[in-house]
């Protein structure tokens, strides 16, 4: 039996979100930072949501950056406990290695899936501690609720493989189309719009997909690591 994929929920935006997500099996709880986003936080909001909640030692936390100074990282990180620092923009290579130089935190890099991207994995090897593959849309730095070209998806896998790294497939994923991607066996699964309600994370939707990639309410995230 294949195991149920490394699961990231993203783009948590209110304490109504950290709850509903503590409440679920995934295993990476996502904030923005970036000011790009319409799901934009600030390292104090989600101070505020930590404390008013508790830690949750079985979750990790990332924090999602694009094209952001140095320094506003730097500050971020200082004042929220992050596991990871995913970059979205389209930060160089040299930026990414200078983010690893001041940070603790694993560094990601989020990828825009077209004809490139095979060969920007390649690229960033050795550097990147993980990949995340997104919908490219001009203008949106993700969360659109497109997906794209799934076909893709094994070679995108295997790439990471050599490299030893995670690999997060994101981009219009619902609890409709997932058992459709679980046919191509993604060891992560990276969603922010396809679990919401009325642009708010619904447990209703987040039971619905958990089911769905084959967790029972039994299991914890790190049960099935």
């Amino acid at each position: 039996m294949l195991m149920p994929p490394v699961l990231k929920y993203c783009g948590n935006h209110s304490l109504n979100d950290l709850s509903a997500v503590y409440a679920s099996h995934a295993d990476y709880i996502g904030f923005v930072f970036t000011h790009k986003s319409k799901r934009t936080v600030s390292a104090e909001q989600v101070s505020q949501w930590l404390n008013q909640i508790g830690q949750c030692k079985s979750k990790q936390l990332v924090g999602v950056f694009a094209d952001d100074s140095l320094e506003f990282i730097q500050s971020v990180c200082a004042r929220v406990p992050l596991d990871v620092v995913q970059l979205h923009g389209g930060e160089s290579l040299h930026h990414l290695s200078a983010v690893k130089k001041i940070v603790d935190q694993s560094v990601w890099k989020a990828l825009h899936h077209d004809e490139t991207t095979l060969d920007q994995m390649r690229h960033f090897r050795g550097a990147a501690d993980g990949f995340i593959i997104d919908t490219k849309r001009k203008g949106t730095l993700g969360g659109t609720g497109i997906r794209f070209d799934w076909h893709s998806i094994p070679n995108y896998l295997s790439e990471a493989k050599r490299q030893q790294v995670p690999c997060f497939i994101a981009g219009g994923i619902t609890p409709e189309n997932i058992e459709e991607l679980m046919m191509y066996q993604p060891t992560g699964i990276d969603i922010a719009s396809g679990i919401e309600h009325h642009f708010g994370k619904d447990q209703a939707l987040i039971r619905s997909l958990e089911e769905k990639v084959g967790i029972n309410d039994g299991q914890t995230s790190t049960s099935r690591k």
